[in-house]
């Protein structure tokens, strides 16, 4: 009897068009929908607020709106490897908060050079992963109570060493408050990175599918990667030329690319990410193959706490201070609508980097499109939580159809 990789081939050569365009279409009907849900989300959106008001893709607010994303996308991003393990982080808000408090308290207040104080901040972060990620994975208290606990103390913490002013506002020179203020002003700079991105994208589709067909695995032929490199060269692009029409590429939105990129690797490239994403598929099937379950389980809490605080340095930049109202619980609930929306698995195993982007392009859009329109701030929320029960809705009907369809 013929093997896959034979029926692949004789079904039109494997890798073939006819082959790969099958067997996404068989992902689909088995409830494999990926980010696909996001990107139509994300499409409707746009269209929507533009035709109500035409000023939602000028080139000023796709501007605002790209590093609006970057602090809570820079939380999120840690998030996802805490949903990946089939666990949560409640706590990423406050850890957000209350170490940009630590940074704000360290350089303003005490002088302490700003590079140290960074420093400082990021390790505070992964000190409270570790810390969190112990008690979760080694001492057996449930993720969800133990981040739950977090998210009270360390925001009582952050109030604690704000003192009685409340907030503590950043110098105008420093190096936090140019991550969100910095503009890459000449054009051809910015067209220069997209086209970077474009080759790199290409290059890396190549090596990835000659890899696949040297050992005999279905992989994605020459005029899928082409149709996929065309696309992303459009949107790369048509977003220079867009960025290029206002001041240019915001140093941020460059960072949280990069961010997505590398940390898409470690966790597609890695045996450490792929070790998650084993966990995620089953903890004790990994431990039984000789995965080091406890010590992966707190590595996913420390950089979702290390990423956290990035991501509250990246707020801080944004509104040039660090106040009261840092870390705050719309915050958290943006974060992890992010992941869940953008196609991160709430129940472990499945979800990339890229989601993130996608959710926060979501989410981001409709902050942005309500305050065009004029409506009152609390819809906001009331739209989101709707947007997040329909996306946790249909994580669960697709893993159940694709438990249905034994993949799964």
């Amino acid at each position: 009897m013929p093997t896959a990789v034979e029926q692949r081939r004789a079904a039109g050569g494997e890798g073939g068009f006819r082959s790969y365009v099958g067997d996404f279409a068989r992902k689909l009907r088995s409830g494999e929908l990926g980010s696909l849900p996001g990107i139509i989300l994300v499409i409707l959106l746009w269209t929507i607020f533009q035709s109500l008001n035409p000023q939602f893709l000028s080139p000023r607010n796709l501007s605002n709106l790209s590093v609006d994303i970057v602090g809570t996308g820079m939380i999120a991003l840690g998030i996802v490897f805490v949903l990946l393990i089939g666990e949560v982080d409640l706590s990423v808000a406050s850890v957000s908060g209350f170490t940009a408090a630590i940074f704000a308290v360290l350089n303003v207040n005490n002088g302490v050079p700003e590079g140290l104080a960074i420093a400082a901040a990021l390790l505070v972060g992964a000190a409270i992963g570790a810390f969190q990620g112990f008690f979760s994975a080694r001492i057996g208290v449930p993720a969800f109570v133990v981040t739950l606990a977090g998210l009270l103390a360390w925001n009582g913490l952050m109030l604690y060493i704000l003192g009685a002013s409340g907030t503590i506002n950043l110098p105008e020179q420093g190096l936090v408050r140019a991550l969100t203020s910095y503009y890459f002003h000449d054009a051809a700079v910015v067209y220069g990175l997209a086209a970077l991105s474009v080759a790199a994208f290409l290059l890396a589709s190549y090596r990835d599918a000659r890899r696949r067909r040297a050992v005999g695995v279905l992989s994605r032929p020459l005029s899928i990667i082409a149709v996929r490199t065309a696309a992303v060269a459009l949107v790369a692009f048509a977003a220079a030329y867009v960025l290029n029409r206002f001041e240019g590429l915001p140093l941020a939105v460059l960072i949280f690319l990069v961010f997505v990129v590398v940390l898409d690797f470690v966790l597609r490239r890695t045996f450490y990410g792929r070790k998650l994403f084993s966990i995620g598929g089953g903890a004790e099937a990994a431990r039984r193959a000789g995965i080091n379950v406890v010590w992966l389980r707190i590595s996913a809490f420390m950089v979702s706490g290390t990423l956290a605080a990035v991501g509250g340095l990246f707020l801080a930049s944004r509104v040039a201070a660090v106040g009261q109202t840092s870390g705050s619980v719309i915050l958290l609930i943006n974060a992890v609508a992010a992941a869940v929306i953008g196609g991160v698995s709430l129940f472990g195993g499945r979800g990339t980097t890229w989601s993130v982007l996608l959710g926060m392009l979501v989410i981001q859009s409709i902050a942005s499109g309500m305050v065009l329109l004029g409506i009152p701030t609390p819809m906001q929320s009331v739209i989101t939580g709707g947007v997040l029960l329909a996306a946790v809705a249909l994580d669960s009907l697709s893993r159940l159809s694709q438990k249905a369809h034994g993949r799964a």
